[in-house]
């Protein structure tokens, strides 16, 4: 166990600013000991979204694809931020996404930071 914590410990779940929109995005860790980004500040209803782009929090913190199906009505996910990043091209999916996607675009526009991101000082250990 404690060689898992410290796996855990290594990929410094955070928060990074996406590179073509710039709105933060969170970083978190994935059951496999990758990392996924995440639309920070954003959970959802299960069963609004398809069951393949569910992402539920676990409680050691990782995170993992809620496949259930149907799922449990009172159960929340998270969605990738590439899905609600307004310079993406994607399909419309889903009605509130294509919303979320439109208002995320109106909060790039006004930052006022002109500079890029940079990348993190230290990159996480994926393995």
């Amino acid at each position: 166990m404690g060689a898992v914590d410290e796996g855990l410990r290594r990929l410094q779940v955070g928060r990074d600013a996406c590179p073509r929109c710039r709105l933060p995005q969170d970083r978190m860790v994935t059951l496999e000991q990758d990392w996924v980004l995440l639309e920070p500040g954003l959970e959802v209803p299960a069963h609004l979204v398809p069951a393949e782009h569910r992402w539920i929090t676990l409680s050691d913190g990782r995170v993992t694809v809620y496949g259930v199906c149907p799922p449990d009505g009172s159960q929340r996910c998270r969605i990738e931020h590439r899905l609600a990043c307004s310079k993406q091209p994607l399909p419309d999916l889903w009605p509130w996404l294509t919303a979320l996607r439109e208002e995320n675009a109106r909060a790039a526009e006004r930052r006022t930071d002109q500079e890029p991101p940079r990348p993190p000082e230290v990159w996480p250990d994926a393995g």
